[in-house]
């Protein structure tokens, strides 16, 4: 549900006020739309959690790999574990490989942590999570984040039920961020990270996994004006136009802007966009490699969306570009794991280009700024020249 709004915004689709109107929560919504079955019938979840809706894997299409190359993986990781800084300094490559093929399941959560740091600094800061839940926080920070939970994955096992033991651990998660960075304070795109996390480890874990994503990868991301996610939207349409020159003039042409379509895709990690073992093998790669991955992934999703002239010709406004930019029916392609990070290794960006591309953005809005102030300024010193200029009054 890639969102026209920031998502720092409420109201959007999904939000506590959409639901009130719509008449019910999203699992109520769900119930009557039959994407999950009534307390008369049995229902039941697939192997991650969840109940149905789109993020929701049948058991039958999934392809799961053979037991014995599975334990081959967890093997390899667990020998990872034991000398993991070794990897990381002298043998990353092949720890990215591994990425890549994706993480052992069993596996996941510890990996998670190991790639970002947080397992570390964890060890440094134990009681430290305790304290802060211990501490009442911000009465607006904790007002908005209650509103919020019913809205994190409602067709997952784990947060169907309002007070239950899912939402509690979301709500710690969230509350203790938001003390632990009081400037940043709570938005709302952090919540299916977290709720993401929680997946997969218990709150104090996914606390400080929480925090290292935010602090080491999405840095500024969730601070007061939007300012990063507009620098990366900025970089991601530099480098469309790079790889996809058709998708370029024609987003150009309708005046869509990054902010438009991307803002859910980049801050929510993709957790509420794709299939859940698309997701989960992006994470694999995003903890390991780092926030190119988010722009890869951008990439292939635009071209799979409105590549080729079939697609362009209908989109012949903005808001038919925005529709098929929210994915909210997937095309075939992306529900397939193997093809997403396929082409996303084939887009003919490196990662020196990305990092071209965001020195000369940065550079842009400097010189914007710098034009700005300037006008500002002479706008200023005019004003004050007729000011003094002006004849006095007779008495």
């Amino acid at each position: 549900m890639a969102m026209a709004n920031p998502v720092h915004v409420k109201g959007d689709p999904g939000s506590p006020t959409e639901q009130k109107s719509n008449g019910g929560s999203p699992k109520h919504q769900a119930l009557r739309n039959g994407e999950i079955g009534d307390s008369s019938r049995s229902v039941t979840t697939d192997r991650y959690g969840f109940l149905g809706g789109h993020q929701y894997t049948d058991p039958e299409m999934e392809r799961r790999l053979p037991q014995d190359k599975l334990r081959k993986r967890e093997t390899k990781w667990l020998d990872m574990f034991i000398n993991w800084d070794k990897w990381m300094s002298k043998r990353f490559k092949k720890v990215k490989e591994r990425c890549r093929k994706g993480v052992p399941p069993s596996l996941r959560a510890r990996a998670w942590q190991h790639l970002c740091g947080s397992h570390f600094v964890l060890e440094q800061n134990r009681g430290v999570f305790e304290e802060y839940l211990k501490i009442s926080g911000d009465p607006k920070c904790i007002d908005d984040i209650r509103k919020d939970l019913d809205r994190q994955f409602p067709l997952h096992e784990m947060f169907l039920s309002k007070g239950g033991v899912g939402q509690e651990a979301l709500f710690q998660v969230l509350k203790a961020y938001s003390i632990h960075r009081p400037v940043e304070g709570y938005c709302q795109a952090q919540a299916p990270i977290a709720a993401l996390l929680l997946m997969h480890m218990p709150a104090e874990q996914a606390f400080w996994c929480l925090v290292a994503i935010c602090d080491k990868y999405l840095t500024g991301y969730y601070s007061p004006g939007l300012e990063a996610i507009q620098l990366d939207g900025d970089v991601l349409f530099g480098l469309v136009k790079k790889t996809s020159p058709s998708i370029y003039k024609h987003m150009k042409k309708q005046h869509v802007e990054p902010i438009l379509y991307m803002t859910e895709w980049f801050m929510c990690v993709y957790t509420r966009t794709l299939p859940w073992t698309v997701v989960l093998r992006l994470w694999d790669q995003f903890l390991c490699e780092g926030v190119k991955v988010l722009f890869r992934t951008g990439l292939v999703l635009l071209k799979v969306a409105l590549e080729g002239q079939d697609n362009l010709s209908q989109c012949p406004t903005m808001y038919e570009t925005l529709e098929r930019l929210r994915l909210r029916k997937l095309p075939p392609e992306l529900q397939d794991e193997d093809f997403l990070f396929r082409e996303s290794l084939h887009l003919g960006i490196s990662e020196r280009d990305m990092e071209r591309e965001h020195r000369k953005q940065i550079e842009r809005r400097k010189a914007a700024r710098e034009a700005k102030e300037k006008e500002n300024s002479s706008g200023s010193q005019i004003g004050s020249m007729r000011h003094q200029e002006r004849p006095k009054r007779r008495s």
